[in-house]
């Protein structure tokens, strides 16, 4: 038993070759709005971060001001990328104290931050890769961020596209380092295997996964951990590992509570889906009888359905957001399923490895 609760996910921090630039895209192709700024006019000499917030999902993207930092170095080996999966905790301090105790290796210690709007408690550990886990700890600020970051007020908010929440973050692992990666949050966190399919599950002619999905105690926080399996040519999975140098964040999936309605308004923006082949939907309907939503327009718009023994669920991926075949991000509307999409995961495959093909890395 931990004596700290996670109660949420807290926000992804991105490293990115252009905080400004990349602000641009997530307000108006994601719908995010900046609520936080932190840069040269508050102090801050070496870095630039913007908060982007919509509902409870939080991105923190930033960019090096000078060379030879951290962070210009993960860009250069990684592109651009999550460095940072933070978790809100009641108790920071306690969370690194016995996760550290467990064998995790410690980034930062805990430290008090403060400014005239209260004070938060934050402390870093290292998980797969170049990765970290912040813990956050703020019930004594009252700021829209953390203590360090000038707020950023802004009127509109009609780009909004309908993400409520962070459902879950992926993460890949070169082949064979899967099991110690899931052994690792077992340990040093107390969590579950949730969830799990393995390379007869899922499979193409060409290329095949295995995943598990780790949970922790109040299943707030799911994170699949894949690894790519034996196949005829180079799977998505090695693909990711290949250009992102190693392990690391493959994608975030954002919740809404009518995906119809998210897509298409992210589609106008110029948001870019892998495409589902028009065959995928012949029998979808035998295969999963009660979907409330119109099948054409699910045809029309690529969405993707599974089911499990609880509902069903519905969801749609991104292309990758930078030119590196690396991050994207998934929207996902569950009516009662508890799945992560192994019935799709096969139209899936065969979506990227089309992309692939043309990037000549299949």
């Amino acid at each position: 038993m931990n004596n700290y609760k996670i109660t949420a996910f807290d926000h992804c921090e991105l490293y990115v070759g252009n905080a400004k630039q990349a602000v641009h895209y997530y307000q108006n192709a994601l719908g995010f709005q900046p609520i936080g700024y932190m840069g040269l006019e508050t102090g801050s000499r070496n870095k630039v971060s913007y908060v982007m917030k919509q509902n409870k999902v939080q991105f923190v993207l930033s960019s090096p001001l000078v060379p030879g930092t951290e962070i210009g170095l993960h860009i250069d080996k990684h592109g651009d990328g999550i460095k940072d999966v933070s978790f809100s905790v009641d108790n920071a301090e306690n969370a690194w104290k016995e996760t550290t105790e467990r064998g995790a290796e410690s980034i930062n210690k805990p430290k008090l931050i403060k400014d005239h709007k209260g004070e938060a408690i934050v402390a870093t550990i290292k998980t797969y890769g170049d990765t970290t886990h912040t813990f956050v700890e703020r019930s004594n600020y009252k700021g829209v961020f953390l203590p360090g970051y000038e707020d950023i007020i802004t009127q509109n908010n009609s780009k909004e596209v309908g993400i409520v929440h962070i459902d879950h973050v992926v993460g890949n692992q070169p082949d064979g380092t899967m099991q110690p990666v899931c052994d690792f949050y077992e340990k040093v966190f107390g969590w579950h295997r949730f969830w799990s399919v393995d390379d007869k599950d899922v499979s193409t002619k060409y290329s095949s996964l295995r995943s598990i999905v780790m949970a922790n105690e109040n299943e707030k926080i799911k994170m699949p951990i894949n690894e790519p399996a034996g196949g005829l040519k180079k799977s998505q999975i090695q693909e990711f590992i290949d250009y992102y140098k190693g392990s690391g964040v493959q994608h975030v999936a954002m919740s809404t509570k009518d995906i119809i309605s998210t897509v298409k308004k992210l589609k106008s923006n110029g948001v870019e889906f892998l495409p589902t082949p028009a065959s995928y939907y012949n029998n979808l309907s035998k295969r999963i009888p009660h979907i409330d939503e119109d099948l054409n327009t699910l045809a029309k718009l690529g969405i993707l359905v599974d089911s499990d023994e609880n509902g069903y669920m519905l969801q749609i991926f991104t292309k990758p957001i930078q030119d590196r075949p690396t991050l994207f991000y998934e929207i996902i509307q569950r009516k009662g399923s508890n799945s992560f999409g192994k019935g799709n995961f096969k139209s899936l495959f065969k979506s990227i490895e089309k992309e692939q093909q043309q990037r000549g890395n299949l």
